[in-house]
């Protein structure tokens, strides 16, 4: 097979979560397991760091790789879903996964395939250990797809595991309170296997200590070691200082610019110190390399990311609760005479909790991404006006951008985001 028809064949064979939803994941570890023993157990012959969270995990993942590569070592990423190609899920040292690789291994484990019929994700999973095994790589940074306790990636032992954020996301999965959901992210803490937590949040702490314990690990919530004070910020540079333990250490330059991002930082130092703490050679210059060039580094995309300058435009991935709070008290601090804001979400997330919080006196653009989770453009309109979100409905994602430079002056500010698959879709990410 070609490589497109490798990925239409996984597409086809495979449940895929992010196309369908619930229907394609899988409570529990058996598949992973036996995919793992099939090609030779390749999790084991890596060194590995775990993250979990409900909003940063992409972002602490790419910036805790970014510094390892900076500090010389030979670094495996995996990450989900893609924005664009298949093959950004699973990378070493930034690049890509060659196309030809994953044709060799749909083709090599064909017959497992058929017969165990794993999900895409599992699936995953394995080629991106087996991938990083071959490679030989240093250290692999894994991030979880969903959850932490039954998520396939929780078959690795990893140096030590981060926890970024708690919000509501998934809640038909993980549960419908905050602890229940924290439980499955907990899931990922290991006997004797440090954890680190970016935001403390005091109504789950009890979640965290009380897992900790039961598996003797070493609990450090980043926020209680570190703080990061905004120095200076612009559309696409932003500087801040770090105080840590009582005195500042470093200034930093974040190519991440977001808000969220400084939780998230804090988190991503606080795992380089225990890193450092098990003999991993990395300095204060290389966190500094690394979070100032994680974009071009590691080829992050989507996070607060600005597509032109007049009318300023910018995307961002974030799509939970929490995510959009960050989202909307920056758009706050920007100055623009009017706000654009091209939406779309998807059909099996309660958006009531999003719409919410989003600004009255924008104009929307409510739109739909080529899928079927995706939900449809006129009943998000419906819903936007019952909390008085005043649009146009065109489904395109495409198309709504255009319309909204066309009716937007250079003074104003455009906004794409409310999905994953939203963002993915622009043509010019």
């Amino acid at each position: 097979m070609t490589y497109q028809q490798t990925i239409e064949y996984l597409y086809s064979r495979l449940p895929v979560f992010h196309r369908i939803g619930k229907a394609a994941y899988k409570a529990d570890l058996n598949n992973t397991l036996a995919l793992c023993k099939h090609l030779g157990n390749p999790e084991r012959k890596f060194k590995s760091i775990h993250i979990a969270g409900t909003n940063g995990k992409g972002s602490s993942s790419h910036m805790l790789a970014a510094i390892l590569q900076s500090a010389g070592y030979k670094t495996g990423l995996y990450t989900s879903p893609h924005l664009k190609s298949f093959t950004e899920r699973i990378r070493v040292n930034g690049e890509e996964m060659p196309e030809q690789k994953v044709v060799e291994f749909v083709e090599a484990n064909k017959a497992f395939i058929e017969d165990v019929q794993p999900s895409f994700f599992e699936l995953t999973v394995g080629m991106a250990f087996d991938y990083f095994a071959q490679e030989k790589v240093d250290i692999a940074v894994i991030e979880v797809g969903l959850g932490g306790r039954l998520d396939s990636t929780n078959v690795i032992q990893p140096e030590v595991s981060l926890i970024t954020n708690i919000s509501w996301d998934h809640t038909d999965i993980l549960g419908d309170t905050l602890e229940k959901i924290a439980g499955e992210k907990a899931g990922i803490i290991k006997e004797n296997t440090p954890v680190v937590i970016s935001e403390y949040q005091q109504d789950i702490e009890h979640v965290f200590v009380n897992k900790a314990k039961q598996e003797h690990a070493p609990l450090y919530f980043a926020s209680q070691h570190i703080d990061l004070q905004d120095k200076t910020f612009v559309a696409d540079k932003r500087f801040v200082s770090l105080e840590e333990n009582g005195l500042y250490t470093l200034t930093l330059q974040l190519s991440l610019v977001g808000d969220y991002q400084l939780k998230n930082v804090a988190g991503v130092i606080q795992t380089v110190r225990i890193l450092q703490q098990k003999g991993w050679k990395i300095d204060d210059s290389h966190i500094q390399q690394g979070i100032a060039n994680t974009v071009q580094l590691t080829g992050l995309k989507g996070r607060w990311q600005v597509l032109a300058e007049k009318p300023l435009t910018i995307c961002d991935t974030g799509h939970n609760e929490g995510g959009i709070r960050f989202i909307v008290e920056q758009l706050k601090r920007l100055s623009y005479e009017k706000l654009h804001i091209v939406m779309g979400v998807v059909n099996d997330k309660d958006p009531e909790k999003v719409l919410k919080l989003l600004p009255q006196d924008a104009f929307y653009y409510f739109c739909q991404a080529h899928l079927p989770r995706a939900m449809d453009a006129e009943l998000l309109a419906q819903k936007g006006e019952m909390h008085e979100l005043k649009g146009i409905v065109i489904p395109d994602v495409n198309d709504a951008l255009a319309e909204a430079r066309r009716r937007a002056s250079t003074n104003d500010v455009i906004f794409i985001g409310g999905s994953t698959f939203v963002v993915a879709e622009l043509k010019e990410l």
